[in-house]
C-alpha cells in the first residue's frame, strides 16, 4: 500500500474512533441523572398547609363538617383558608392539615393528638402517597410556651376587671424567655416535615417549606365605642404591647426557627395594620380579622358550648385571601425571607416587592 493510502486509512480510523467516542459520551449522558420536573411520585401537584388556627381557617367560616365538632374534632378547617387560595408551582389541589389550637408537637412526628387527630406530619406521610407536594406552608408556635391565645384571654379579663394593672405588665416579665423556649420546638417540627418528605424520595429542590409568623389581630387605635363586648374588649396599654412588642418578638423567634430548619420565612407581624378587628368602626367591611364572636346556638349544646367563642380575633375570609396573595407572591421568588406589607393598591405584597411600601 502506498504512503498516501496509509495516510488516508489512518485518518479514516481516527475519524471512526472520534465518532465512537462521541456516541458513547452521548449515550452515557442520556443514561445519567436529569433534572426532575418536580416532586417525585404520582398524583396531582399540591400545596399543603400545616399548623394551628391561624392557618386552619378559624374565624373564616364555612368549616368542613368533619372538623366543626363532629366526634370532638374542632380543628375548624375552613374552605376559605389561605391554602385554598395560594397559587404556586402549577398546583391544582390544596390540602389543609392544620388544626385549631395545635402546638408544634402536633405538627411534628409523634403521639400528640389535637381534637382527636393524629400528628400532622404523619398525615403528610400518607398524603404524599397520592399527591405530589410542591409547597408546605406552616404556622405554628403561638400555642407553645407563648400561649398567645391565653394572652388574649388574660387581657380580656384585665379589661373586664377594670381595676388592677394591665395584663401586659404580667406577661412581658417572662415573654422573651417563653419565645426562646418555643424556638427549638418549632425547629423540630419543621425538621420532621423535611424528614417525611425526604423519606418519600423528595429532594429539597422539589418543594418549598415556608414558615409564616402571626399578624396582630387587634390594634390600639380602635374607637372607644367598640372597646367592649360589641367589638374588642381590651385595654389600650395591652393592645399597644401586643401590637408593638408581643407580635414582633414572636415573629423574631419564628424567624430564628425557620433559619435553623432551613425553611423560608414570611413575617406577618405588620400584615394587618389598618385592617385589625374593630379598626373599621361601624363598618367592618375592610377588616381582615374577626371581632369578639359568639356562636349563640353552640351555647345551647353542652358539647359545643366551650367552643362558642373559638372564632374570636382570628383572620376572616378576607384576611386569608390577602395572606394567600402575599404567600403566592413570596413563593414565586427566590428570597429566603420577606414581610407581608400593604401596597399602594390596598393589597398585601411580599416586601421587598416594588408594590409594597415600608420595610420589614
Amino acid at each position: 500500500m502506498s504512503r498516501s493510502r496509509w495516510w488516508l486509512a489512518g485518518l479514516a480510523l481516527a475519524g471512526v474512533v472520534v465518532l465512537v467516542a462521541v456516541l458513547v459520551l452521548v449515550d452515557v449522558g442520556d443514561q445519567g441523572p436529569t433534572d426532575r420536573p418536580g416532586p417525585p411520585g404520582t398524583g396531582p401537584l399540591t400545596v399543603v398547609s400545616m399548623g394551628d388556627s391561624t392557618i386552619s381557617g378559624e374565624g373564616a367560616g364555612d368549616y368542613t363538617p368533619r372538623t366543626s365538632g363532629r366526634g370532638g374534632n374542632w380543628c375548624h378547617r375552613s374552605t376559605n383558608a389561605l391554602v385554598h387560595k395560594v397559587r404556586y408551582g402549577g398546583a391544582v389541589e390544596s390540602v389543609n392539615l392544620a388544626c385549631s389550637g395545635a402546638p408544634s408537637g402536633h405538627v411534628a412526628l409523634g403521639d400528640v393528638k389535637q381534637y382527636t387527630e393524629p400528628s400532622q406530619a404523619a398525615q403528610l406521610r400518607e398524603l404524599v402517597k397520592t399527591h405530589r407536594v410542591v409547597a408546605v406552608v406552616v404556622a405554628i408556635g403561638a400555642n407553645d410556651e407563648p400561649h398567645f391565645s391565653r394572652l388574649i384571654s388574660e387581657c380580656f379579663t384585665a379589661w373586664f376587671m377594670e381595676t388592677g394593672s394591665p395584663c401586659s405588665e404580667r406577661i412581658k416579665a417572662d415573654w422573651q424567655s417563653r419565645v426562646d423556649a418555643m424556638v427549638p420546638k418549632v425547629t423540630a417540627a419543621l425538621r420532621d416535615i423535611r424528614t417525611v418528605l425526604r423519606q418519600a424520595g423528595y429532594d429539597r429542590e422539589d418543594y418549598e417549606l415556608l414558615l409564616q409568623s402571626y399578624a396582630s389581630p387587634i390594634g390600639a387605635d380602635i374607637p372607644e365605642t367598640l372597646r367592649n363586648l360589641n367589638g374588642c374588649p381590651f385595654r389600650v396599654d395591652d393592645l399597644k404591647w401586643v401590637e408593638q412588642t408581643g407580635a414582633v418578638s414572636l415573629s423574631a423567634g419564628l424567624r430564628r426557627a425557620a433559619g435553623q430548619a432551613g425553611a423560608r420565612f414570611l413575617d406577618l407581624s405588620r400584615a394587618g395594620e389598618g385592617h385589625e378587628a374593630c379598626s373599621g368602626g361601624d363598618r367592618a367591611d375592610n377588616e381582615w380579622f374577626t371581632r369578639f364572636t359568639v356562636q349563640w346556638d353552640d351555647l345551647k349544646v353542652v358539647e359545643r358550648a366551650s367552643h362558642a367563642l373559638q372564632e374570636s380575633f382570628h383572620p376572616n375570609a378576607k384576611g386569608h385571601e390577602q395572606f394567600a396573595r402575599c404567600v403566592s407572591e413570596f413563593l414565586a421568588t427566590n428570597d429566603p425571607a420577606a414581610a407581608c406589607l400593604e401596597g399602594q393598591d390596598g393589597n398585601l405584597h411580599a416586601a421587598p416587592s416594588p408594590a409594597a411600601r415600608g420595610n420589614s
